[in-house]
């Protein structure tokens, strides 16, 4: 019997689709699928776990199937989940003035050694025609970051969807996280913090970019 995964690769290789680290590749699973890609992945980490002589015993018994259901539903689910529903309003005040949504929680995993990143975001927005309601700020960055990403990547990511999202006439987006491959493993420098931005339209000029860096640095970090 074919393996799940590769009946759900093998659809995206028929498409032409990407199914990079950080990619979403919803679309391509059908009902059901996700279920059954999580017993593979249970099967898969019973495997990885006999391959590091780990035996079972009355704290790791359950541990692939945690792992599995945590992947996929939980650190990875923003490969496997469709976007959340951004509903969005006319801007009926014809606001053009910056404003800014953070910080804003982040949790990924990067995709050289799958270990965690934990940071924060701030937005800044000068609105077009349509606006969103703050709380969907949040819902799409923790979609976008739920993925194995680098954060260089993932800044420019999340910027393409807000702006696919409300077409502003400015958009500002700042990540500053802390990475656990420096943390826990290499070097282990537990003070290192990396920060990555993306200016884009009216928040490439200089007095709406300096704006919106003093309002970010009013916040603590």
């Amino acid at each position: 019997m074919t393996a799940i995964s590769e009946v759900i690769r093998d659809r995206l290789l028929s498409a032409g689709a990407s199914h990079l680290a950080h990619d979403n590749i919803s679309a391509f699973i059908h009902p059901g699928e996700l279920e059954a890609l999580e017993h593979e992945v249970e099967e898969k980490v019973e495997g990885l776990l006999r391959s590091l002589v780990i035996d079972h015993d009355h704290n790791t018994a359950d541990t692939p199937k945690r792992v599995a259901r945590m992947y996929l539903h939980e650190v990875f689910r923003g490969r496997y989940e469709p976007r959340p529903d951004l509903t969005d309003f006319p801007n009926v005040r014809r606001l053009d003035e910056l404003y800014t949504v953070g910080p804003v929680s982040v949790r990924s995993m990067c995709s050289h050694h799958l270990c965690s990143v934990t940071g924060r975001a701030w937005i800044g927005v000068i609105p077009g025609e349509r606006v969103i309601g703050l709380s969907k700020f949040n819902r799409l960055t923790d979609w976008v970051m739920s993925r194995p990403q680098i954060q260089e990547e993932a800044v420019m990511q999340l910027a393409d969807e807000i702006e696919a999202a409300i077409r502003p006439q400015g958009l500002g987006v700042i990540i500053r996280a802390t990475h656990s491959c420096m943390t826990t493993r290499g070097v282990r420098e537990h003070d290192t913090t990396m920060t990555t931005s993306v200016m884009r339209g009216l928040l490439r000029e200089h007095a709406a970019r300096d704006e919106f860096m003093r309002i970010v640095r009013g916040q603590e970090f």
